[in-house]
């Protein structure tokens, strides 16, 4: 974190013109639980005078592209973890992208901190620290009193200070603050969180989402059989570089995606992951 934050004079004044308030988050994270290795992300969380988002750095790279450029590009966030809530809630609105739409349902995720006396120093931050069990996991959080917003990363909040650093017992997910940045207007995100660059979000309870995600699982390639069905086979797909010739090679696509899906199962809140069957 060497550098990257304004001395506290200055950022206090910039806390009270701002209208948005983002710190940037690189986060690691494991796709499958017995990987040794990282997938890593930035994430953003903007915090405004009505509202909290937390979202991927590329979401906004992309509509920053398209804006810029005349383009109509998209981008399919993978973190799972894009999120809205009303200022001081723990009331969230959770958009995700199943099949081909874009969705967004509530749940309420209120958090019980424990906060210990421990304290550590970070640059000129003094921070301390605090565990909670959300989500079926184990979390440590290392917070800021000096920065007075008791927001962090995806649903973490609730704690008298900003989050610089959070991680699971098992490393699952490791966030770090990296960068602030002090914005003079509410940053404008219409066009990938409320919507994903042209589909908006169509709101869904968490039963319909299981039914959504499931209907993915049993047949990812859904469009494409029906496309085999009204030619009567004679047709050439591609799916991920392979040609498929017929229904037969996509049920062996088939298999091998739903084995992609099982492996790579592991969200932030583990409590919550689906159950696939295995045959």
């Amino acid at each position: 974190m060497k550098s990257i934050f304004i001395l506290m004079a200055l950022l206090i004044l910039a806390f009270v013109q701002a209208q948005t308030h983002r710190f940037i988050y690189e986060l690691q994270y494991k796709m499958d639980s017995t990987e040794t290795t990282y997938e890593k992300l930035n994430m953003i969380l903007d915090i405004t005078p009505k509202e909290v988002k937390f979202y991927g750095r590329n979401l906004i790279t992309t509509d920053s592209l398209n804006k810029k450029f005349g383009m109509n590009t998209s981008h399919t966030d993978m973190s799972g973890q894009i999120v809205k809530r009303k200022i001081n809630s723990f009331d969230n609105e959770n958009f995700i992208n199943i099949k081909n739409g874009y969705y967004f349902f509530k749940t309420t995720d209120k958090i019980n901190w424990t906060i210990s006396n421990e304290i550590k120093k970070a640059e000129n931050y003094t921070l301390q620290k605090a565990s909670a069990r959300f989500g079926g996991r184990n979390w440590t959080a290392w917070f800021c009193k000096d920065i007075p917003f008791n927001e962090g990363p995806f649903k973490f909040r609730g704690l008298p200070g900003l989050i610089f650093e959070l991680f699971d017992s098992k490393k699952n997910f490791i966030y770090h603050l990296i960068k602030s940045q002090e914005l003079s207007e509410v940053y404008p995100t219409d066009d990938f969180v409320e919507s994903n660059f042209g589909n908006k979000a169509i709101p869904i309870n968490e039963k319909q989402k299981y039914k959504l995600i499931m209907e993915f699982y049993n047949d990812p390639f859904a469009f494409e059989r029906n496309n085999f069905s009204k030619s009567n086979n004679d047709l050439k797909i591609n799916i991920n570089g392979k040609e498929i010739r017929t229904v037969d090679e996509l049920n062996t696509q088939t298999k091998s995606m739903q084995e992609v899906i099982r492996k790579y199962n592991n969200p932030v809140e583990i409590d919550k992951a689906i159950h696939y069957p295995t045959h």
